[in-house]
C-alpha cells in the first residue's frame, strides 16, 4: 500500500546530495594532491618544475598565500595597496594595521632583517587580533592544498623540515649554480639518526612526501596560551625525554627517545601564534626570540635544531605597559615588530562587525528583526566612546565621527579631515572605550528581554544605557560619560536618520502635491526673474511673486539670500532646457530643488504625523497616506510592521517638541 507523499523527496533531499558529492569531490581533489617517493625521485621530477616554490622560507610562504587571496587596486600604495579576501568577510575598519601586517610579510619574505624579528599585535580586547592570526592559519590550511602552496618535507620528520636539508654542504654551492637558490638550515637529530640507521646514509633513498598544514593535525601550525608561571615549563614549547622510550633505545640522548611535541616543532615550515605573549616567563621569551632571530633552538643533549618558522604573538595594552615599565626588557622589545591594531573609529565598518557576529549567533538572536538603524547607532555610541577622554564640545564629536566614517560634513574641506584622521588624533583613540563584545551583549540582553521578535532603536540604546550602568567594572564619571554619549547618538544621528525614512517615505505618498510645489516655484521663480506680477490661483487676482514661499523653499537647501539669484536662474535655465529637448521638467531634474520640495513638503505635512499618534480617529484619506508610508517603511527601508509604527510614532513626537 502506497500512502500519499511515499514518492516525495523531502525538501532538504537535493541540499543534502550536493553536499555529499561536495565532500566526495573534496576528498578525492584532496587524494589527488598527495605524492611520496624517495629523495631521488624528488629531485628528479618535483624539484626542476618549481625551485624557487620548493625553498621558500616560512615568510615567504604565508606571503605568498597573503598574495594569492589579494588583488592589487592600482591605487600604488606602498604595500601594494593589496585588498584581500582572506581579510575581507571577517576584518573592518583597521585598513591600517593590515596594510602593516602586509608590509611586514612582504619585508620578511624578501629577506630583510625584519625577517628576524617577532611579531606582536598590541590592541584592546575585542579588537581583531585573535581573528587575523586564525584567518591567516585557516589561509595557510588552504594555501598548502593548492598547487602553488605544495610542500614537501621528509618523510616521518617530527619538523616535517625541507628536504633539501639531506643534501651535504659540500655539495650546496653546486645547487645553487644549478638551481639559483640558497639553502639554509641543517637535517634535525631525529633525521640524522634514521638517515644512518635505516638507508646506511644514503639521502637518496631517504622518503619524501607532500605534507600539508592543519592546526588540528600540529602540522606547520602550532599554538601556545600562558598558563600558572609557577607551573610553566618550557617543554611545553620544546618538548622533553620520552621516558618510555629510554628503556627501548638505552640513551636519553637518542633523538627517538625525545617527546617532539612542543608547539614549536607543531609549528615548524609554518607559524607559531603566542597567545598573550607577555604573560610568560622570561626564559620562554629568549627561547622564541633567539628562534626567530637564528631559527635555532637548543635543548638538552642535543646539538641546535634548525626551525624555519614565522611567530606571530598578541597582547593586551595593559600587559604591554606593565612590559615597558621594566628596564630589562629593552633587549626583548628591539626584537620584534609591534603593530597596534586599534578599534575602528568608522561606525559604518564597526556595524559591520555586529552583524557579523549577530550572524554568527543561535536563531533565536538571528532571527529578531533589528530596524534599519539599530547598529549602526550602537556603533555610533562605540565610536564616541573611543574618540578621546577630553572634554569637547558635542559639536565637534559629532563632527569627529562623521568625518572618521567618510561622511560630507558642512565646511570641512580634505585638509581638515587630514587633520582629524591623522594629525590631530590622539594617542589612545581607538585603543580604549567600548568594545564590540559589550555592545552584542547589550544586544543579547535587549532580546532576551523583549516579547516581541523585533528590536527598535530605542530598545537597543536603553539596554546599552542599562548595561553601562549596572557594570561593576565602569567608574562612576566614566558611566555619566558614556550615557551622555548615548543621549548625543539619539539626537544627533538616530533623530536625522529616523526622521530622512519618515520624510522619503512620506514623500512619495504625497507625490501630486510634491509636483504641484514643483510647478508652484517654477510659476514664482519666473515671475520674479521677469519683474512680473502673477495670477493667484485662489483669488484670480494680479499679485507680486510670493518671495516668502521661496525663501522658505530655498532655506532648506542652505541656500543663502546672496545666493538665491543664481540658484534661481540656474533652476529656470535647467527648465528652459528640458523644455526645448520636448522633456518634461520634473521632480528628478534637479536633485537640489528636488530634496528642498521633499522637506518644504515634510515640514507642511506635520500633522498628517500627528494624526498617527492622535486619539482621534483619522479620516480615510489620512488612514490611507499613514499605511501607504508604514508599508513603504516595511518593504524599502527595512522596517518591519512593529518597528516602521514605532519610527512614526517616534518622528511625531519629535515633530511635536520643534
Amino acid at each position: 500500500m502506497t500512502l500519499p507523499g511515499d514518492d516525495a523527496r523531502p525538501a532538504h533531499a537535493d541540499g543534502h546530495d550536493n553536499f555529499l558529492h561536495s565532500l566526495d569531490l573534496f576528498t578525492r581533489e584532496h587524494r589527488a594532491g598527495h605524492w611520496a617517493g624517495p629523495f631521488s625521485e624528488f629531485m628528479a621530477d618535483i624539484l626542476p618544475e618549481q625551485p624557487q616554490r620548493i625553498a621558500r622560507t616560512s615568510h615567504q610562504y604565508i606571503w605568498d598565500m597573503i598574495r594569492a587571496t589579494c588583488v592589487d587596486d592600482g591605487a600604488g600604495s606602498e604595500s601594494g595597496n593589496l585588498r584581500c579576501r582572506l581579510f575581507a568577510d571577517d576584518l573592518f575598519g583597521i585598513d591600517e594595521a593590515l596594510e602593516r601586517v602586509l608590509d611586514y610579510f612582504k619585508a620578511a619574505a624578501s629577506g630583510s632583517e625584519v625577517g628576524r624579528r617577532l611579531l606582536l599585535l598590541l590592541g584592546p580586547p575585542s579588537g581583531g587580533k585573535s581573528t587575523l592570526v586564525i584567518l591567516l592559519k585557516r589561509g595557510l590550511e588552504e594555501y598548502s592544498r593548492s598547487d602553488e602552496g605544495a610542500l614537501y618535507a621528509i618523510a616521518g620528520c617530527p619538523v616535517r623540515e625541507s628536504p633539501l636539508h639531506l643534501i651535504p654542504h659540500t655539495m650546496r654551492a653546486a645547487f645553487r649554480n644549478t638551481y639559483g637558490i640558497d639553502i639554509a638550515g641543517e637535517a634535525c637529530p631525529h633525521c640524522r639518526a634514521r638517515l644512518e640507521e635505516h638507508f646506511d646514509g644514503d639521502f637518496m633513498r631517504m622518503p619524501v612526501e607532500r605534507v600539508f598544514i592543519s592546526e588540528a593535525g600540529r602540522s606547520g601550525i602550532g599554538t601556545y596560551a600562558p598558563h600558572d608561571p609557577t607551573t610553566a615549563d618550557l617543554a611545553d614549547l620544546v618538548g622533553s625525554v620520552d621516558l618510555s622510550k629510554v628503556a627501548q633505545y638505552g640513551d636519553e640522548g637518542d633523538p627517538r627517545a625525545w617527546s617532539w611535541s612542543g608547539a614549536v616543532y607543531a609549528a615548524s615550515r609554518g607559524v607559531l601564534e603566542m597567545i598573550e605573549i607577555l604573560k610568560v616567563k622570561r626564559e620562554f621569551l629568549y627561547l622564541l626570540l633567539t628562534l626567530t632571530q637564528e631559527k635555532n633552538v637548543k635543548v638538552a643533549r642535543f646539538p641546535l635544531i634548525y626551525l624555519d618558522e614565522t611567530i606571530l604573538a598578541h597582547t593586551n595594552l595593559a600587559e604591554f605597559r606593565k612590559f615597558l615599565q621594566e628596564s630589562e626588557n629593552e633587549a626583548l622589545l628591539d626584537r620584534m615588530v609591534i603593530i597596534q591594531v586599534p578599534y575602528t573609529l568608522n561606525y559604518r565598518e564597526e556595524a559591520r562587525i555586529y552583524r557579523k557576529l549577530i550572524s554568527s549567533a543561535a536563531p533565536a538572536f538571528r532571527d529578531v528583526h533589528l530596524d534599519p538603524h539599530v547598529l549602526h547607532a550602537a556603533a555610533v555610541f562605540a565610536i564616541l566612546s573611543r574618540i578621546q577622554d577630553g572634554e569637547e564640545k558635542e559639536v565637534e564629536l559629532v563632527r569627529k565621527v562623521r568625518i572618521h566614517a567618510d561622511e560630507e560634513v558642512d565646511g570641512v574641506n580634505r585638509a581638515d579631515i587630514r587633520r582629524v584622521k591623522e594629525k590631530d588624533k590622539a594617542p589612545d583613540e581607538g585603543l580604549a572605550g567600548v568594545s564590540p563584545r559589550f555592545v552584542i551583549n547589550a544586544l543579547s540582553n535587549a532580546i532576551i528581554g523583549s516579547n516581541r521578535n523585533s528590536l527598535s532603536t530605542m530598545d537597543v540604546l536603553l539596554a546599552l544605557k542599562d548595561a553601562i550602568e549596572n557594570d561593576a567594572r565602569i567608574e562612576p564619571r566614566r558611566k555619566r560619560k558614556w550615557v551622555d554619549y548615548l543621549v548625543l547618538t539619539r539626537k544627533d544621528f538616530y533623530n536625522r536618520w529616523v526622521k530622512q525614512d519618515v520624510h522619503k517615505a512620506l514623500f512619495v505618498s504625497f507625490e501630486q502635491e510634491a509636483l504641484d510645489l514643483l510647478n508652484k516655484y517654477l510659476d514664482e521663480v519666473e515671475a520674479m526673474l521677469d519683474n512680473r506680477t502673477i495670477k493667484d490661483p485662489i483669488t484670480n487676482e494680479e499679485r507680486r511673486p510670493d518671495e516668502r514661499f521661496l525663501r522658505a523653499v530655498e532655506e532648506k537647501i542652505h541656500i543663502s539670500d546672496s545666493g538665491k539669484g543664481s540658484f534661481r536662474q540656474e533652476v529656470v535655465r535647467k527648465a528652459m532646457g528640458a523644455y526645448k529637448r520636448g522633456v518634461k521638467f520634473g521632480l528628478d531634474s534637479h536633485i537640489q530643488l528636488n530634496d528642498a520640495v521633499q522637506q518644504y513638503l515634510f515640514e507642511q505635512r506635520r500633522d498628517v504625523l500627528r494624526l498617527v499618534s492622535s486619539a482621534k480617529r483619522p479620516d480615510d484619506e489620512v488612514r490611507t497616506k499613514i499605511s501607504a508610508v508604514e508599508k513603504r517603511l516595511v518593504d524599502e527601508y527595512g522596517y518591519d510592521a512593529h518597528s516602521a509604527r514605532e519610527a512614526l510614532n517616534y518622528v511625531t513626537t519629535l515633530l511635536a517638541q520643534e
